[in-house]
């Protein structure tokens, strides 16, 4: 859709998997406690747009996450599409629980690379964590499913400042022993920049994690989330997430503003002639809906750009 040419560049993927976070990791720090009918259709215009992968919603205790506490009305009103994820985030047993009752295949456990944002998260320190997930995760893989692994903190912790490389890596290697299936490196804050990025990505390989098994997860705090995606394709990352119209942030680190906005990701994408099977023009609708019922504009600069031409063609 972008109409102004396209470019490829060499070492890039030919195609990259959106995971798509806005159902969940967005609207879980947004003021708003929308209705469970309108976060339906949000997942379900998510899926008509082409997203293969839309992470739904968190079993994650309502007192701590209230935007999400109706996650079991939210799963029972969904009609499931053929040949697209729905994930889910747990935090324990008992989430793990109510995710197999209603038939979840895809999970997700949230970690954290630093001491202090694992006591402020989770209550726990890093190891305690760890072996609270440890049970989640052998289970969930004895049921066959997928379980994703969100290690947040990656390169910056608002209390500990800059993140050792190698402090991320021994925990992202003691998540995937466990069995998780998927890596996703979390730039909670949004302070990496693309030689931080190379550099844990490279570490990570020499350790023994295969690229194949690692997504990034972006914020764009300090407006560095597409170069840092960019630098991640590079050394051949093909899952990215990402968050419709640039919803969320973090409730635990208040420094840390908005995902990467999917738009802005699909533009950098088709312009360099990378398939991801998302109809860009659909998404900015379902964004411009979205920030309508939030009361609130999107932050996605797509958004912004191409709203308005979308609403002149539908005219």
């Amino acid at each position: 859709m972008t109409g102004y040419g396209v470019t490829p560049l060499p070492g890039l993927p030919a195609r990259v998997t959106i995971c798509e976070v806005g159902p969940r990791d967005g609207l879980q720090n947004e003021a708003a406690l929308l209705p469970v009918e309108v976060k339906a259709e949000f997942v379900e215009r998510l899926v008509d747009a082409g997203h293969s992968v839309v992470e739904t919603t968190s079993f994650v205790h309502p007192k701590w996450v209230p935007q999400l506490a109706d996650a079991e009305q939210l799963l029972q009103r969904l009609t499931l599409a053929d040949g697209v994820r729905y994930p889910v985030l747990v935090p324990n047993e008992r989430g793990l629980d109510r995710a197999l009752a209603l038939g979840v295949r895809d999970i997700a456990v949230f970690a954290s690379a630093t001491e202090t944002f694992a006591r402020r998260n989770l209550n726990r320190t890093v190891d305690e964590s760890l072996a609270m997930f440890a049970p989640v995760v052998e289970r969930g893989r004895r049921e066959d499913l997928r379980v994703r692994a969100y290690l947040s903190m990656c390169f910056g912790d608002p209390w500990e400042g800059e993140v050792p490389v190698a402090q991320v890596v021994g925990v992202a290697q003691r998540l995937m022993a466990m069995g998780c299936t998927e890596l996703s490196l979390g730039d909670t804050i949004g302070v990496a920049t693309p030689g931080r990025v190379t550099a844990l990505l490279d570490t990570l390989t020499a350790a023994g994690i295969a690229t194949a098994d690692l997504a990034v997860h972006f914020h764009d705090t300090y407006g560095q989330a597409l170069a840092n995606t960019l630098a991640a394709l590079q050394r051949g990352v093909t899952t990215v997430d990402a968050s419709a119209g640039g919803l969320g942030g973090c409730p635990y680190a208040k420094s840390a503003t908005g995902n990467l906005a999917t738009e802005d990701l699909l533009w950098q994408l088709a312009g360099l002639g990378i398939e991801t099977g998302v109809d860009l023009g659909r998404l900015v609708e379902t964004s411009v809906w979205m920030a309508e019922r939030l009361g609130r504009p999107s932050p996605s600069r797509t958004v912004t750009a191409l709203a308005g031409t979308i609403k002149g063609e539908n005219q």
